[in-house]
């Protein structure tokens, strides 16, 4: 089963919409609630990077017998050092993106803690994929 959503940047009212929708999705499935819960924090978590960060994204779900797959492609300023940006606490979030509560830069080590695999590939000025993949 794939589907794919549209993540607007700087929306921060339809952040985490299709999060939502992908739970909604592996719930019908009858995912087991521990992996639905780890895979809905990673994608909410790749989502609210999108809205904080980009221009606009896309959230692509591949759902199959083994494994969930989830990409995150964005168009946006890119991540000059992604070490760097795996480090906790570590943020480039803007000082509006933070008062929203945004931004304390624990995106990319949550997403990191909740999927089995993930791969992160970015260009300065042009944007960054993320690809995550939980097994079942």
């Amino acid at each position: 089963m794939q589907f794919e959503y549209e993540i607007e940047g700087g929306n921060f009212s339809r952040a985490g919409y299709a999060s939502s929708e992908v739970k909604k999705k592996l719930r019908q499935l009858n995912v087991d609630l521990k992996i639905i819960k780890r895979v809905v924090v990673a994608l909410y978590e790749a989502e609210v990077n999108v809205v904080a960060h980009a221009w606009s994204g896309i959230m692509r779900v591949d759902i199959d017998r083994g494994r969930i797959s989830l990409e995150i492609d964005d168009e946006g300023p890119g991540i000059p050092d992604i070490d760097k940006a795996m480090e906790e606490g570590f943020s480039t979030a803007s000082p509006e993106v933070r008062e929203m509560g945004f931004g304390a830069g624990m995106g990319l080590p949550n997403i990191k803690k909740n999927v089995d695999k993930l791969n992160i590939t970015s260009e300065v000025g042009k944007g960054t994929k993320v690809v995550m993949v939980t097994y079942l």
